[in-house]
């Protein structure tokens, strides 16, 4: 098991010293499969300095586009998040029957017939085929997926195929709020992200592995196959578990480098989840107050930004 503290590591410092710090951990703790908390701890932050020193020094591609190549990642993660369930569902030809609460209809399955006319294809879909491409570095075909979105939210034809079903709500904790199809503003993002990176010389981006997209598939699973749609409690308290330590790896990585290129994936977030609150703030479950959700959203902005000028500095004064 304790090869799976080695993930957070580039590839190419565990070719080199991979072997070396299983054999040190084995030593450390016989006979245990997991190290102590604060010894994993201590592995994943080293692992996303290292990755992120990796990422930095690599003179392949420009910080800004690696940004917007992260913040279109995150976008399109943020699309897909009320549409799990769904997609796992329409995927398996599973009814959801009375769990499926989010949503009129489920598909083109005859099963999935309920209030208003049965949509052809269910709208997760979209920012799902987005994931996947940028994942794989094109964005010639995330490009089409996102204008779809808007066209799917803009439209009443593209609702029908598509359909506009979605969640509304600042989660229990306040951050989660995913939002429907309807608010343009994320869909319009994404497709600004996505036409950049496609006539920005393409061929720059990163690729990913398709290992990757393991933990959407997981997570796929376990909101499908449990039926746990993104207002439930649960659903929220995963949710918010992975915004805080995304928060916290771009954290780390921004003080290791000194980049801003982390900066750019959680201000877009910040800034479509702030619109949504601003431009319609009755549509909202209230859980926080307002003022208190919208110091939340925008306080990681000044603190990555503060945190890099710092490490430039003590860089220059080295």
């Amino acid at each position: 098991m304790n090869r799976l503290l080695l993930a957070p590591y580039p590839k190419s410092y565990r070719s080199r010293q991979g072997a070396e710090l299983l054999d040190c951990l084995t030593e450390a703790y016989p006979g245990r499969a997991w190290p102590p908390p604060r010894e994993i701890v201590a592995l994943a932050r080293s692992g996303v300095q290292a990755r992120a020193g990796a990422v930095a020094d690599d003179p392949a591609r420009p910080w800004w586009l690696d940004g917007i190549h992260l913040t279109a990642l995150a976008l399109a993660a943020l699309a897909l998040v009320p549409y799990l369930q769904d997609v796992w569902h329409w995927t398996w030809h599973i009814d959801p029957g009375q769990h499926a609460v989010a949503f009129r209809f489920s598909g083109w399955y005859p099963w999935a017939e309920g209030e208003g006319p049965t949509r052809s294809l269910p709208y997760g879909l979209l920012p799902l085929v987005c994931l996947i491409a940028l994942l794989r570095g094109k964005p010639w075909i995330a490009l089409p997926a996102a204008a779809a979105m808007i066209w799917a939210g803009a439209t009443p034809h593209g609702r029908t195929f598509f359909g506009d079903e979605g969640v509304k709500g600042l989660s229990y904790y306040g951050l989660g709020a995913p939002i429907t199809a309807r608010d343009l503003v994320l869909s319009g993002a994404l497709c600004a992200a996505c036409a950049v990176l496609a006539f920005c010389r393409p061929g720059r981006l990163r690729r990913r592995s398709y290992c990757w997209l393991a933990p959407v598939a997981l997570a796929m699973y376990v909101a499908g196959g449990l039926h746990i749609i993104s207002v439930s409690p649960a659903f929220q308290r995963g949710l918010f578990g992975l915004e805080v330590a995304a928060l916290i790896a771009a954290w780390v990585a921004t003080a290791a480098t000194g980049d801003h290129r982390w900066l750019l994936p959680v201000a877009a977030v910040a800034i479509v989840r702030t619109q949504a609150i601003v431009a319609r703030p009755d549509a909202f479950m209230q859980s926080f107050p307002h003022l208190l959700v919208l110091t939340l959203l925008v306080a990681p902005l000044p603190v990555l930004a503060i945190t890099a000028q710092r490490r430039q500095a003590r860089a220059l004064a080295e």
